[in-house]
């Protein structure tokens, strides 16, 4: 966001709201949906944008861990599987409560981990508050490799995706500050409904 010169604020949403879908894409574009309704809610006439991560494979949907012995379990199975997708959706919601989503996915996989170094790891607390127990950008890094698409769409949302939405909502980037905050909400309004038909992003 700096880099783009947007001037913004960071208001966690509350949680990640109700689970819509059993398609990864679907769930998590309403989970980036529902953080962004719940933080507008609170900073009316302002530009929201709403981020959301999850990690499937295999039919299993790999959540942020409970414990050290939920994030072994999870980082055990995706060894086991070998390959998995990360998903993320990122959704700018406008002043006027207009939708603008995109979904992504890339392809991780992991090498097998030492059980010594596992047991090193869930010692600390890097694995907690992450899908599927891991950032490649940290420690998991030395095991897990991108083999499809972007490894931004692993870490999060990429300056590429920040653009194509705000290009998606017509409004015009020329580098100038927004005269009112861009709230960034990672961490979900009251709503069930479900999430709106999601395009694909294509580079």
């Amino acid at each position: 966001m700096r880099r783009l010169n947007i001037e913004f604020s960071i208001h966690p949403a509350n949680s990640d709201g109700p689970i819509l879908s059993s398609d990864p894409e679907l769930r998590v574009a309403g989970h980036a949906l529902f953080k962004a309704r719940e933080v507008s809610a609170q900073h009316e006439k302002c530009w929201v944008l709403a981020g959301d991560t999850l990690v499937y494979g295999d039919g299993e949907f790999f959540t942020k861990p409970d414990d050290s012995s939920h994030a072994r379990y999870m980082l055990q199975r995706l060894q086991d599987i070998g390959e998995h997708r990360v998903y993320t959706a990122s959704c700018l919601l406008s002043p006027q409560s207009e939708v603008f989503q995109l979904v992504e996915h890339a392809v991780v996989s992991f090498q097998s981990i030492p059980d010594s170094e596992l047991d090193v790891y869930l010692d600390g607390s890097e694995w907690s508050d992450k899908a599927g127990a891991y950032a490649i950008q940290g420690w998991a890094g030395q095991f897990a490799s991108c083999i499809a698409g972007d490894f931004e769409t692993i870490v999060g949302m990429s300056e590429v995706t920040v653009k194509k939405l705000f290009a998606m909502s017509g409004f015009q980037f020329s580098g100038a500050r927004l005269k009112c905050s861009t709230l960034y909400s990672r961490g979900s309004n009251n709503e069930t409904r479900n999430p709106p038909r999601i395009p694909r992003l294509s580079r």
